[in-house]
């Protein structure tokens, strides 16, 4: 057992804990001694896998046996790589240290590089960084070369991190309620899966994509211009200035 985890990378503690979930099969035994093989390693790097992808234990469990009982899963598996594929359209630099300070100047901290590495922003590959996104280190050094410190960039950014998860989590509950829930459940219980609603969910996820970005796009910009409203009217009251009319089209509905 102890041979196992150190090859699975994980710990005695959790290999006996996947055991008595009946996530991995029994050893073969001889006497007191139980022998485990490539089989056993197998399915524990496919459960790493599929954490790694958000699955939680129990999915894990009814997949698996799903495989086990031989009941096809292979639709299910199929869609899962249509849920799995990558919604952003991020791309990764590579930068070396001075091709790092020529972005960020003198902001170029012990603090600062620590701070990007634990937000995730970079990381470390041999003598060089990776940035996560081009987009990202492209608005961070606007910022930054409009006076905004890079301090305050990294801080804001955690925060929007936080926020863009929070976003994230109800996209994917909606999708998980009103899109994926009947089937997953017949899955789930070993229920053949229809090909062609396979088909048409995995359609439907993909036209997804695009639609919540264009939702988070627009309610963000709307968010803006509420706030900078805001911020212009307390700026004319702090003058004592009456503030300006709003001129801007009411939405449909509202006079």
């Amino acid at each position: 057992m102890a041979d196992l985890a150190r090859e699975a990378g994980i710990t005695v503690r959790t290999l006996r804990f996947y055991r008595e979930r009946k996530l991995i099969p029994p050893p073969r035994r001889e006497g007191r001694i139980a022998w485990y093989n490539e089989h056993h390693l197998a399915r524990l790097r496919t459960i790493a896998g599929l954490l790694d992808r958000g699955h939680t234990l129990g999915g894990i469990a009814e997949l698996l046996s799903a495989f086990d009982n031989g009941r096809d899963v292979g639709e299910l598996l199929g869609l899962e790589s249509t849920l799995v594929a990558p919604w952003s359209e991020e791309t990764p630099v590579r930068l070396t240290p001075e091709e790092l300070a020529d972005h960020f100047k003198d902001d170029v901290t012990p603090e600062n590089l620590s701070a990007s590495l634990d937000i995730g922003y970079l990381a470390v590959d041999g003598d060089e960084f990776v940035h996560i996104s081009r987009r990202l280190l492209d608005a961070s050094t606007e910022l930054v070369a409009n006076g905004v410190p890079l301090a305050a960039v990294l801080a804001a950014g955690r925060e929007v991190r936080a926020h863009a998860d929070a976003m994230a989590d109800l996209f994917i509950s909606v999708i998980r309620t009103h899109v994926l829930s009947d089937v997953l459940t017949r899955a789930a219980a070993g229920e053949p899966l229809d090909p062609t609603e396979v088909a048409r969910i995995t359609q439907t996820v993909e036209k997804l994509r695009p639609i919540s970005k264009g939702i988070v796009d627009a309610e963000l910009s709307m968010a803006m211009d509420r706030r900078v409203r805001a911020e212009l009217e307390a700026w004319h009251r702090e003058r004592g200035e009456e503030p300006a009319a709003d001129t801007s089209e009411p939405p449909p509905g509202e006079g």
